[in-house]
């Protein structure tokens, strides 16, 4: 495979049958690879046909989180500063196990990230000392 659109969708079609959304449970995965761009294009996806639902405001604020860790990548700290920020708002207004996804830890990963960028370090090199992860509780 050597399009991004055919990469995305072996992802997504590993998930589907499972417990979630296909969509979803790729973007946990991609983004836990640091595929962040990946993820961020599997989840775009689904946030497409539920943008206005009840929703489309958690899978836009995943999808900034994943967008701010490509810029992390980029060393863009202020568009990075941008979108944590930007998910931050999208994502306290769910519960704290919103699909499963376990969102206190969540918040205090961009929380964390926010921090860890006001240092003089480049972000990426930052990125590589700390991974971020997504975590689904059970049920």
């Amino acid at each position: 495979m050597s399009s991004k659109h055919e990469r995305i969708e072996a992802a997504v079609a590993a998930y589907r049958g499972g417990p979630l959304d296909a969509h979803f449970l790729a973007y946990v995965d991609l983004f836990n690879r640091q595929r962040f761009y990946e993820a961020h294009d599997a989840l775009e996806a689904l946030w497409l046909t539920t943008r206005h639902g009840p929703d489309g405001e958690f899978f836009k604020g995943l999808i900034q989180l994943a967008g701010a860790f490509v810029h992390v990548q980029k060393n863009r700290r202020g568009p990075a500063v941008a979108l944590f920020r930007l998910a931050q708002g999208r994502l306290t207004q769910f519960p704290d196990a919103h699909w499963r996804l376990n969102l206190p830890e969540v918040r205090a990963l961009v929380q964390g990230w926010l921090q860890r960028l006001e240092s003089d370090a480049p972000p990426s090199a930052l990125l590589a000392d700390s991974p971020p992860r997504l975590e689904l509780r059970a049920h």
